[in-house]
């Protein structure tokens, strides 16, 4: 098969009838030379990748640059992708292991679970990272969408919230305060908690899908400074093994 040189690969976009095809089918052109499958491929799983590589470094910088060297990583080993039907785990599995590796090597040691991971923030003392400008901007507006919620529940539940979960009132002191009886603020507490759940998971279930978001331009940015780099190491495509 011959190879296939970056800088024919002119085309910003696949074409229609390549974007449809299954990921396996997509394996197959790229194995018989067609060089848009390549730049399909990463177009179909940079936001996968970058998803898989934010949720452990929790840095947008730095799970880009974990991205990036997924793809060179993976495209410089697809002889050993076996089932092509499973492109999409094999590189979430490559940007995972990117992301561990730049993670061990910032140090402190990564945990072996969750629990320990949970463990080791919330352990007396412990320093949090310093909050980026954008972790501030998803605070407020996180603060904001409960303010909001606590707003619209019903007075004699919203004053027993307050009192209770954000003045951290005992029972007691709240029927004092109310001068209602201890059932009656927890009855009310129980309530408000549930209509806060169910208003709040209107407002999560709607913007979950736009979570960690990966904008066009970052995607375009990915992919041209991986075809930028694969072309300065070797002047060509990397390529599977013929059938």
């Amino acid at each position: 098969m011959t190879a296939m040189n970056l800088e024919e690969q002119k085309s910003p976009l696949p074409s229609p009838s390549l974007v449809d095809l299954d990921d396996a089918s997509l394996v197959a052109a790229l194995r018989h030379g067609d060089k848009r499958a390549f730049e399909l491929i990463m177009r179909r799983y940079n936001q996968r990748l970058f998803r898989v590589a934010r949720s452990i470094l929790r840095n947008e910088t730095e799970a880009e640059d974990a991205v990036q060297e997924s793809w060179l990583r993976a495209f410089t080993h697809l002889e050993r992708l076996q089932d092509p039907a499973r492109l999409g785990s094999w590189l979430a599995r490559i940007a995972a292991n990117e992301a561990l590796d730049r993670l061990r090597r910032r140090g402190p040691p990564v945990p072996q679970n969750f629990d320990e991971a949970n463990e080791r923030e919330s352990a007396p003392g412990a320093n949090p990272p310093f909050p980026t400008p954008d972790a501030e901007k998803r605070r407020s507006e996180a603060r904001a969408l409960i303010e909001r919620a606590v707003d619209g529940l019903p007075e004699n539940f919203r004053i027993v919230f307050v009192l209770r979960s954000i003045e951290e009132l005992s029972v007691e002191e709240t029927a004092r305060v109310l001068d209602i009886p201890a059932d009656t603020v927890k009855t009310r507490l129980h309530r408000a908690n549930k209509l806060l759940r169910e208003e709040l998971k209107d407002a999560l279930d709607a913007a979950l899908p736009d979570a960690f978001g990966f904008d066009g331009a970052r995607c375009d940015r990915i992919v041209a400074n991986v075809l930028s780099r694969l072309q300065t190491a070797s002047g060509r495509l990397p390529q599977l093994p013929p059938d």
